[in-house]
């Protein structure tokens, strides 16, 4: 189920590439004319079913699986990621979507026997989606310590409580597993034992899926992030994953590596926007003379240029870093890429688009989208300020 991890970093990109060329970009326009047929939006994809064989029976699959689990480094990781970020659906193709790439490392690192058999197994198999219940409407959620939503013992089970928001994947109709955050010991001193993680299937008694959400008008279908109810849920105590109290803990083994695979992507994204800028600007003139002749337009091509390989440099030195050390002990890296990355990424895409006149604004070309998901990537898996918070009291605390 894993990648072939006996290639070498240089034969497995590629690889990834070669695919890429051959049957991703070749159905973009497929995929977005399918999606837009569809009745129901949050359904399987042919397109995207059709690739995900063609990649299994290639070894592209499961590429995200850390070293420690028999996978790849997230040296090697890294430059798939950025290829996969070219084209902001792709990821699925190799079973390397977020939130499910989250989840599986969730079920590796801390799940039973059974809950591994149960949902690992088809997850890795790329046979059912799952989703991952944290943020929550009605507090602030940047502080993970906020979340409301309950979860009390009663006898053999647990009652979950509580209403969540942007949960990706939520609507999707193969999501089959939900990994919920909530508060099993709300008076605990110690605000980061609080909290715990439970597993509730979807179509649990008093689940209720009540809407889609959008971000800058995008509902990002099929994947889709959703607004969830839970209303006196009950799940067997096996369930529970780790143990009670242990939720934030799992959730800070969880977001480390989430937060860089994001940082990977958005760098294909803006690399590509980049080489549609460049591609641009010397296929269009404007009074008498070509869009690449124009100082502004070559000002905007080299400061983009400056940024993604910056921002290249610090992901790929982040995830060495998480080689040597482990995700905890690389916090500070990871922090100083997920606050650098979709920044860069923004603004990189922005000039493009306005490279491209109006017609970078609209679905014709990839960028909006790709726009869309660079933005909200600043607010996933903790915005901007949590992290410079955090990373500037790291900073400090060696100096004092």
């Amino acid at each position: 189920m894993y990648a072939n991890i006996n290639e070498s970093p240089e034969n497995l990109n590629l690889q990834l590439e070669q695919f890429m060329t051959e049957h991703v970009y070749p159905n973009e326009a497929r995929y977005h004319e399918e999606l837009a047929g569809l009745k129901d939006r949050f359904v399987t994809m042919s397109v995207v079913e059709e690739l995900k064989a063609k990649a299994k029976e290639q070894g592209l699959w499961n590429l995200f699986v850390p070293e420690k689990f028999g996978g790849l480094s997230n040296a090697h990781y890294a430059p798939l990621a950025e290829i996969m970020g070219r084209v902001y659906w792709s990821a699925e193709v190799f079973n390397c979507n977020a939130p499910d790439t989250g989840n599986m490392e969730v079920f590796m690192k801390y799940g039973t026997e059974e809950q591994k058999k149960q949902w690992l197994e088809p997850l890795l198999a790329g046979d059912i989606r799952s989703s991952f219940a944290m943020t929550e409407p009605d507090v602030a959620s940047s502080d993970a310590t906020n979340v409301q939503t309950s979860i009390m013992r009663d006898g053999s089970e647990y009652v979950i409580n509580g209403k969540k928001w942007f949960i990706t994947g939520a609507m999707n109709e193969r999501t089959g597993i939900f990994i919920v955050m909530g508060k099993s010991d709300p008076e605990n001193p110690n605000r980061h034992l609080q909290q715990s993680q439970i597993l509730v299937p979807k179509g649990a008694p008093g689940m209720i899926v009540t809407r889609p959400l959008t971000t800058l008008g995008y509902d990002d279908a099929p994947q889709g992030h959703a607004e969830v109810v839970f209303d006196d849920v009950r799940v067997p105590a096996e369930n529970m994953l780790l143990g009670e109290g242990r939720g934030f803990e799992i959730a800070q083994g969880r977001l480390g590596p989430g937060r860089i695979h994001h940082c990977m992507r958005l760098i294909g994204a803006a690399q590509r926007a980049l080489e549609y800028a460049c591609r641009r600007s010397v296929s269009r003139s404007t009074f008498g003379k070509m869009l690449a002749e124009h100082q502004s337009v070559r000002e905007d091509i080299a400061v983009s240029f400056c940024e993604i390989e910056q921002a290249r440099l610090l992901t790929m030195k982040t995830a060495s870093r998480m080689d040597e050390v482990g995700a905890r002990e690389a916090s500070d890296m990871i922090a100083a890429a997920k606050i650098t990355v979709p920044l860069m990424a923004q603004k990189v895409i922005d000039r493009c688009m306005q490279i491209h006149g109006a017609g970078g604004l609209t679905g014709d070309y990839f960028m909006a989208e790709a726009f869309n998901y660079a933005r909200w990537c600043r607010q996933a898996d903790g915005p901007d300020q949590v992290h410079m918070m955090a990373l500037g009291k790291q900073i400090i605390k060696r100096f004092s």
